[in-house]
């Protein structure tokens, strides 16, 4: 368990910052921005869950929960024997989001058009949380052509991502659907 006694510690006052290995980098190192970026994401998500439907709220917490898994794994750098075992992503993590995509993709109507962001407030926020959770993918996957990173991590990304457009997609047919683009509309 966590435990938070003092929140400013001054270590990183010049520009450096601890790993959960106990290694220190520059705060603009690729595994600080790919976590980093997680975090917004979860931060995004909580914005997106004040606004969503009972059901898919709760499926927010649970992501929620697992992106603090995700910026766990990323923050412990991989090591052949480590002193205590890391917390990693797990392929049931995964699964889930497949899980829950395809529940409510199944009660969806197909699509004719790409979707424009936007339809009721939450899907909304839902569609900003995909686009950061786009942005974590690709830092992920930039870490990962630089260093190992577990796999499941990125495949959970690119999961969620998927599920918040979804989601999305979910809370507008409940309303007045999704607002479709219509190439060259405005020529």
């Amino acid at each position: 368990m966590v435990k938070l006694t003092n929140i400013y510690t001054r270590t990183g006052d010049a520009g450096n910052t601890g790993l959960g290995d106990g290694s220190r980098v520059p705060k603009y190192d690729a595994r600080v921005t790919a976590y980093g970026t997680v975090d917004e994401a979860n931060a995004v998500v909580g914005i997106a869950r004040l606004h969503a439907p009972s059901a898919i709220a709760a499926d927010l917490f649970r992501v929620q929960n697992d992106l603090f898994d995700v910026g766990a794994d990323l923050c412990t750098p991989e090591q052949e024997e480590p002193a205590f075992p890391p917390l990693r992503v797990t392929e049931p993590q995964v699964h889930w989001l497949e899980q829950r995509i395809d529940a409510l993709n199944g009660e969806l109507p197909k699509l004719t058009s790409f979707v424009l962001p936007g339809g009721t407030p939450g899907a909304a926020h839902l569609h900003h949380a995909r686009t950061v959770a786009r942005r974590a993918e690709r830092d992920i996957a930039a870490l990962a052509d630089e260093e190992t990173v577990n796999p499941a991590a990125l495949q959970y990304m690119n999961r969620l991502s998927d599920y918040l457009f979804v989601a999305a997609r979910s809370v507008n047919a409940a309303a007045e659907g999704d607002v479709l683009w219509v190439p060259g509309k405005n020529r």
